[in-house]
């Protein structure tokens, strides 16, 4: 199993897209500050998570959700509006 997950930083109002196949450790890896971008925003809090069969499914979705278009989705409805499932 896969998750394509969405991160927010309230403090900062940073949004992060990833995948992986353990979210509990891709998360404290984020909150620890392992990693290089993340590390600048910490405290990271999920906002959204989609699963996947395989690895090539929630790569193809991160990809999608980082399209312009859907992040300002995600900025306007998801974190204002409170969406809970995005479109396809």
């Amino acid at each position: 199993m896969y998750t394509t997950y969405i991160l927010y930083s309230e403090k900062f109002g940073k949004i992060y897209i990833g995948q992986t196949s353990d979210l509990a450790r891709r998360i404290l890896q984020h909150n620890s500050g392992k990693h290089r971008y993340t590390r600048r925003y910490i405290p990271w809090k999920i906002l959204y998570t989609e699963h996947f069969e395989t690895r090539s499914e929630a790569m193809k979705r991160e990809k999608e959700l980082k399209s312009h278009q859907r992040r300002n989705f995600i900025r306007n409805k998801l974190l204002n509006g409170g969406v809970r499932q995005l479109p396809d």
